[in-house]
């Protein structure tokens, strides 16, 4: 039985990324980049105005004040995409907007709160505020500078890199491929949801539960028919999973079972396991092997077994094979409001709930087939063998929904 970090050390050391394509900008969102980005231009492109009001010199405004204010002749003005076709001098301001090219000769813009028009002179504006220079302007290449590394090769597109990076000029990006995946689930006593529930018969539901994972992990997912517990049925649903996939998740069929086919069946095929069993609790039964190129990733039946095998073992291998620079599970920290013990063997990851002060608690019965407290769970803290984590205590906790967007 390997400990878990030797267990992700094997998987992640088979996996490399499985190829580069180019996608559009928006559709890059959530993937991992296959290139260095480094900005082509500035950002700011140009000095702007950063509020609606007037460019001057900040010189001419001087002692102005809402009881001393001070005119300035009005030039015109420029609006966004405009380029004021004459310097500004002393004595006279432009009227700009949000965005507006900052008019040759300006050091400052005084946004239009602090003057006041005189309708008996509308081309003076008095001004009730000193201006400092360089007030209310956007400099060029404040933000970015030219040449500026933007993203990291192997980083994650986010929300807001996509917003940097169409600021920036580009529309297309070469990213990692996507990884494709089936999903299995073995067991004659399953049924799948929305039929009349047979004598002894029990629902499905941990296919619906990896597909949504598999979706949040950037995934190309497809799910495949129920597999009854028969060498044959596990050995041709296997077969025909691994030739329209990159890699097989199926879950039950691992342990040591009479009826447990799913080792037997990999091997009639021509797969080779890679190992079996991980000290962990829930999540013993896992299972990692290789047909050719693609891979299998043998999970637990039980529903939280499969869940917590997917966030420590899986999830950090398909973030490899899509390139990602760095694959552990993201994780918060928070206070334990409860003492938590493991009289096991084996370390156990324990669902948590993280209350709106960043206490955690218990987020109920911890058995491997209890979906209730699975679903109040925020995430998983991991509590030694042997041991007790005592109210009080720093602890950081894994998503059980790891998402980095």
């Amino acid at each position: 039985m390997l400990e878990l970090e030797a267990a992700q050390q094997r998987i992640l050391s088979a996996l490399r990324p499985l190829g580069v394509e180019s996608v559009s900008l928006p559709a890059a969102a959530g993937r991992y980049l296959a290139q260095a980005i480094h900005s082509p231009i500035d950002l700011p492109v140009f000095d702007n105005s950063a509020v609606d009001g007037y460019a001057v010199q900040a010189q001419d405004l001087a002692g102005a004040s809402a009881s001393h204010p001070l005119p300035l002749r009005c030039m015109g003005q420029v609006a966004a995409g405009e380029i004021f076709p004459r310097p500004i001098t002393g004595g006279t301001c432009v009227r700009v907007f949000t965005g507006s090219t900052l008019p040759a000769g300006a050091d400052a813009v005084v946004m239009q709160e602090d003057t006041r028009l005189e309708p008996a002179a509308p081309e003076s504006v008095r001004f009730l505020d000193a201006p400092k220079p360089g007030e209310g302007i956007r400099r060029r290449g404040e933000d970015v500078r030219s040449g500026t590394l933007l993203a990291a090769s192997g980083q994650r597109v986010t929300v807001g890199l996509t917003a940097l990076l169409a600021a920036a000029g580009l529309s297309t990006l070469k990213v990692a491929r996507q990884v494709t995946a089936g999903v299995l689930a073995t067991g004659s006593e399953l049924q799948e949801s929305g039929q009349a529930l047979r004598p002894g018969h029990i629902y499905e539901s941990n296919r619906v539960a990896l597909l949504a994972l598999l979706s949040r992990a950037g995934v190309v997912a497809r799910q495949y028919p129920l597999v009854p517990d028969t060498l044959e049925a596990t050995r041709a649903a296997l077969q025909q999973a691994l030739a329209e996939n990159d890699l097989v998740l199926s879950s039950g069929g691992a342990s040591v079972g009479e009826l447990d086919f799913l080792k037997a069946a990999f091997q009639a095929i021509g797969g080779q396991i890679d190992f079996w069993q991980v000290a962990i609790k829930p999540g013993k039964p896992f299972l990692f092997g290789r047909h050719g190129q693609k891979f299998l990733f043998g999970l637990p039946g039980n529903p939280v077994s499969a869940l917590v095998s997917f966030i420590l073992l899986v999830r950090p291998a398909l973030d490899r094979l899509q390139g990602a620079r760095e694959v552990s599970a993201p994780k918060r920290l928070g206070t334990l409001g409860e003492t938590l013990s493991n009289p096991a063997n084996r370390r156990h990851f324990v669902r948590v709930r993280i209350d709106a002060t960043g206490t955690v608690w218990s987020a109920g019965a911890q058995t491997s087939h209890g979906l209730r407290s699975l679903a109040a769970a925020d995430g998983l803290v991991e509590v030694p063998a042997q041991g007790a984590l005592s109210a009080g205590t720093l602890v950081r906790v894994i998503g059980v929904n790891p998402d980095n967007c």
